[in-house]
């Protein structure tokens, strides 16, 4: 049986409002669709501009532990879909057992990748710049937001998105990626790449993205040796905000296409 329900997991600077287009789309072809917030989260962007406190608490296993209570409770398994950091918490989700496919956009690595493309230190800089801001709720200005994720947009679309969709991101589960591969042990963005059981994955890069450029999806990638599908698509001349992109309407087509392919 075809999976009826879409769970889509939104990234970090954002809120589940970044996926406003991509809910009416897939609702209107019949599926279930849930957008869940961050622990925390769960009030509007305007808010959380207002008071970040929840920002500054949060952390990846609180956000895989809600993500995965909510699965749980749905009865079947849905189709993940996340972007940016939620395409780490979908990778995660995956590994753990969760979903009947997934896809992975723009996605942020995993532990063990290594790839840091110039842009993603421009971009990310603002954050690491400061070890005191792993203890902070750490935004983007709209010069940083233009140049992180929306750099081949229309200005007044930019600078509109960034009024509408704009928070800022968590400094601790920020640097505790950056650190990732030089800590000892598993980091909490590890995921075993020889799970034979783990669903199909599609990672889903946009050419031009500063945050997260292809580089380090098609690393990602290279990383899984298991028995199971893990496919990559690039899209040209897009940028880190796909799922608000002129054109998203083929991206979400596409992922929704491919994971019922391969479920």
């Amino acid at each position: 049986m075809k999976p009826d329900t879409i769970v889509l997991i939104h990234g970090f600077w954002v809120t589940p409002r970044s996926w406003e287009h991509w809910i009416t789309r897939y609702q209107s072809q019949g599926f279930r669709v849930l957008a869940p917030a961050y622990p925390g989260f769960e009030v509007e962007v305007e808010a959380l501009n207002a008071d970040p406190t929840p920002i500054e608490e949060l952390s990846v296993p609180s956000i895989i532990s809600s993500l995965e209570k909510l699965i749980d409770g749905l009865g079947t398994q849905p189709i993940i879909i996340g972007h940016s950091a939620g395409g780490v918490f979908t990778q995660i989700l995956l590994d753990h057992g969760y979903g009947s496919a997934g896809a992975a956009i723009n996605s942020a690595p995993t532990e063990g990748v290594a790839t840091v493309p110039l842009s993603q230190l421009r971009a990310t800089f603002p954050v690491l710049r400061n070890p005191a801001n792993r203890h902070k709720a750490v935004g983007f200005t709209y010069d940083q937001w233009r140049y992180a994720f929306t750099n081949t947009f229309p200005e007044d679309e930019a600078r509109a998105l960034y009024e509408r969709y704009h928070i800022p991101a968590s400094g601790h589960v920020f640097w505790g990626s950056a650190l990732a591969n030089i800590h000892p042990g598993h980091a909490d963005s590890y995921v075993n790449y020889r799970n034979d059981d783990r669903a199909p994955l599609l990672f889903v890069s946009g050419e031009n993205d500063h945050l997260m450029p292809p580089r380090i999806q098609q690393s990602n990638a290279k990383h899984y040796k298991s028995n199971t599908v893990t496919d990559i698509v690039e899209y040209p001349g897009r940028s880190h905000l796909m799922p608000a992109q002129s054109g998203w309407e083929e991206i979400a087509d596409h992922v929704l296409a491919w994971a019922l392919d391969h479920t």
